[in-house]
């Protein structure tokens, strides 16, 4: 179910490996004016239209949940050793591929909304860092598309359409396999469409209606409106086999909101497990007991993930359950992580509590908004930067030491016998 592990490429310090040159140079510059997520976010608010901005930013409910990740994320402790410098090592493998860090792009749907043509451009973000890419199902370009552009760098993220027996499912399973894509990634944790109130009062609903102040929100937000002359109305690139043509955003819309019901059977993983030849990993596990059912059928990956807080206001911060589920999983399988990235010092803390790799969707698409079609190239650089000096702060020279730094985590979450935390 893995390949041949890629060759490792040569570490090499930060500033080198991400093009942080000379304090006159303009990625220097770049470097100094934007030097973390907070400032390309306040940048991203100006640039893109408030709809697109609150879709980027926004929870389900009262957004308690994207509150309760960034909190926990910021109480989790590491405690630094001195006294033996040592060059940092970021890499890892993950199914047989050999990354540049432990770090990777989420899947987002709609993602052009935000920025249009991110897929592609994330895509390609991707295979210059040497990080895996996660393309969504409702992402704006296809899985071919984005298998051509990102290489062995591409992941398939799949939602249930459970029709005449999972036909698309299995059809698109099928294309990520001819495509190339390294990983299979079956979402779980969104079994009923979540109520997000910012998107509501946006009017971002199927069908969608333009309004005179949605005209008035792209007419003064210029870099978007160029950026949308110059990629096209965002799409649903990978459901448009499945209706007549032409595909039309709102044939393809109708599509999806009646087909992708967003969550698998624990019957349904299993026949996944038996289409897919490679890696294939579960997407949006919490509890212990469903890491369990996921290692019964033979999943390779378990992606602890809240849903970035986007699906459910009451789940805990993926963080904080993360300990107890690499506890179960043991080794069985390859543990990952998503909800709530924002820095290189949270990818630490992700990996020093269990996590083999970590996944962040809002934070690539903030780089976009805010800087444009490069924007993904910086915030990969900025934050493998991040990680570096996080490793180096720490006195941990690999992956390996990271795990093995002594951490203060008062909010893991402790589940009993009964299951009850």
């Amino acid at each position: 179910m893995t390949g041949t592990p890629s060759a490792p490429a040569a570490a090499v310090p930060a500033a080198q490996a991400w093009g942080a040159g000379s304090g006159t140079s303009a990625a220097a510059r770049l470097r100094q004016k934007m030097p973390t997520l907070d400032y390309l976010e306040r940048a991203a608010r100006r640039r893109i239209p408030r709809f697109a901005f609150d879709f980027l930013e926004g929870g389900t409910g009262s957004d308690l949940g994207v509150a309760r990740n960034r909190a926990a994320l910021d109480a989790v402790e590491l405690v630094p050793r001195y006294g033996a410098p040592l060059p940092v090592q970021t890499e890892v493998e993950l199914f047989g591929v050999r990354y540049a860090a432990p770090l990777g792009i989420s899947p987002v749907g709609v993602d052009g909304l935000v920025w249009p043509g991110a897929t592609r451009l994330l895509a390609q973000a991707a295979r210059k860092a040497r990080i895996p890419y996660i393309v969504g199902t409702l992402a704006g370009a296809s899985i071919e598309e984005v298998a051509r552009l990102a290489g062995e760098c591409a992941w398939f993220q799949l939602y249930g359409l459970p029709g005449r027996d999972h036909l698309v499912t299995f059809d698109l399973v099928r294309r990520a396999e001819a495509a190339g894509a390294r990983a299979l990634v079956a979402t779980l944790d969104a079994p009923v469409r979540s109520k997000r109130p910012r998107d509501l009062a946006n009017g971002l609903v199927v069908p969608f209606r333009t309004t005179p102040r949605t005209v008035l929100d792209v007419a003064t937000s210029w870099p978007w409106a160029l950026a949308l002359l110059k990629a096209g109305v965002p799409a649903f690139a990978n459901m448009a086999p499945y209706v007549d043509a032409p595909a039309t955003l709102p044939k393809t819309a109708g599509f999806v909101q009646r087909e992708i019901k967003g969550t698998f059977s624990w019957e349904a993983v299993k026949r996944l497990r038996d289409a897919w030849p490679r890696a294939l990993v579960v997407k949006g596990i919490l509890h212990p007991a469903d890491a369990e059912m996921a290692l019964a059928v033979g999943v390779d990956g378990i992606l602890v993930s809240n849903h970035g807080g986007r699906q459910f206001d009451a789940a805990p911060a993926a963080i904080d359950v993360l300990p107890a589920i690499a506890a179960v999983v043991g080794g069985r399988a390859t543990v990952l992580f998503d909800s709530g990235i924002r820095s290189g010092l949270d990818v630490a803390r992700a990996v020093a509590l269990g996590a083999a790799g970590t996944f962040c969707g809002r934070a690539f698409l903030t780089g976009l908004a805010a800087l444009g079609d490069g924007g993904a190239d910086y915030v990969a650089g900025l934050l493998a930067e991040e990680l570096q000096v996080a490793m180096g702060q720490a006195g941990a020279a690999d992956l390996a030491a990271l795990r093995a730094v002594e951490r203060r985590h008062a909010g893991a979450f402790a589940f009993g016998e009964n299951g009850r935390g």
